[in-house]
Parts: structure tokens; sequence; C-alpha cells
């Protein structure tokens, strides 16, 4: 997550707390990942009920999204490592 710039970081300095962002990484591979995210929320009912679900916990679309993107990252580097593809539902 590191690598595409997905890892939150934190804000923080003793008593005070910010939020956590994303940054560093390389851009192009996010930018990459943003448009897939979308792709995937809107054609995969898995994806888009974990978009839909945390929209209504709160978080803000684009917080949402980043999640979104971090869980298919992880995916696709999973398929990477055990040459599968694709499947509808992960186990």
């Amino acid at each position: 997550a590191a690598l595409a710039g997905l890892a939150p970081y934190n804000n923080d300095s003793g008593q005070h707390s910010g939020k956590r962002c994303i940054k560093g990484g390389r851009a192009s591979i996010r930018r990459v990942l943003y448009m897939a995210t979308w792709s995937v929320i809107r054609c995969h009912s898995s994806f888009g009920a974990r978009y839909a679900s945390l929209r209504a916990r709160g978080k803000c679309a684009k917080v949402a999204l980043v999640a979104c993107m971090r869980v298919l990252l992880i995916r696709l580097n999973a398929m990477v490592r055990d040459h599968s593809s694709w499947r509808a539902e992960a186990v």
C-alpha cells in the first residue's frame, strides 16, 4: 500500500492527533487504481456493498474509495502471488 501511496500516515505531535492522510508512493499506480476501483464498485456487488457500508457509517466518499482501493490492491497482489485469475467472491 505504501508503494502505491495508499498507506495512511498520521499527523500527530504531542497531544495533537490530526487526520490520517495518504501520501507518497507512485502517483501513476494510484491514478490507475482510482479509476479501476470505481469500475469494480459499480460492477461487483462485494465491493459495492463495502463502499456503501463505509458511506453509511459516515465516511466521506474519498475515504471510502481509498479503503476500497487498498482492498483491490491487496486482492490483485494476492492474485499475482498465487498465479490465479479474478474470482467473483474472494475466499
